[in-house]
């Protein structure tokens, strides 16, 4: 309170600041519902630009394309984060603990047009055609770092003892980690899947430059849709987009910060 009080403009600046960020966002949505083609012209509320989308069979392919991209690239990212996580928190005598760490976040901190940049002539060297599988690398690849994050925590928070424990009774390795460790870090494992999962769906930059016949994902769709002018069905798009993607975030968030002495 005596923050507040100190600082009588900081609710000011921040109510400004969040109305700045999110009322985009809620004009867009707001105009998903516009009965007219004119996408900034309101004249009446409808839903039919909903099912204009949802029957739009390019539109549909492209999110089965992101859907299959995002499943298949989780999947592998969070088990790669997961081993890597395992190795660096509970392995003992890892040298270069500090670098391997460095090296697993790398995605993070480049920009992520250098990183689309080197996958596109490593794709060229290697000669790699198909778009799906050139995806699918790509996303994994980026990914690691945004499911590592999570999952290391749960496993710093976790304290060793019951790993120790079920050791000292005599179970194997991989019985104790099947058995105790991983029930007990699965809402790390389950929000760092969820936020490779959103990253992978949201990505635009990577999947443009890699994109192919047969492989374009949401992302870019819409970005082509763009090319032509903003309509209420793109608006209906995007606003399906934000809701997905707040869903899967709120649910890794909300999993990533439970008290770690909960199971």
């Amino acid at each position: 309170m005596s923050d507040v009080k100190r600082y009588p403009l900081a609710r000011s600046f921040t109510a400004l600041f969040f109305l700045y960020l999110y009322l985009p966002i809620l004009v867009v949505i707001a105009y998903s519902f516009n009965e007219s083609r004119l996408a900034t012209v309101w004249t009446g509320f409808s839903l039919k630009w909903y099912e204009s989308a949802l029957a739009n069979t390019a539109l549909m392919n492209a999110v089965v394309i992101s859907l299959k991209v995002a499943t298949v690239a989780t999947v592998l990212s969070t088990t790669i984060a997961l081993m890597a996580a395992l190795v660096l928190v509970r392995g003992r005598d890892v040298k270069f603990r500090r670098i391997s760490e460095t090296v697993v976040n790398l995605p993070l901190l480049l920009p992520e047009i250098v990183l689309a940049v080197a996958v596109l002539i490593l794709f060229s060297q290697l000669g790699l055609q198909n778009g799906m599988a050139k995806l699918i690398i790509a996303h994994t690849a980026f990914c690691i770092p945004f499911a590592f994050l999570p999952i290391r925590a749960r496993l710093q928070g976790m304290e060793p003892d019951f790993e120790e424990a079920a050791q000292d009774l005599y179970a194997t390795p991989w019985l104790a980690f099947r058995r105790v460790t991983l029930p007990l870090i699965a809402p790390g494992v389950f929000a760092g899947a969820m936020l490779a999962f959103v990253i992978s769906m949201d990505d635009f930059i990577t999947s443009n430059m890699l994109n192919s016949g047969g492989s374009t994902t949401l992302p870019v769709y819409i970005f082509g849709l763009i090319k032509q002018g903003t309509t209420p069905e793109l608006n209906a798009i995007s606003t399906l987009i934000v809701l997905g993607s707040l869903v899967l975030a709120t649910l890794a968030l909300i999993l990533t910060f439970r008290n770690p002495n909960r199971g």
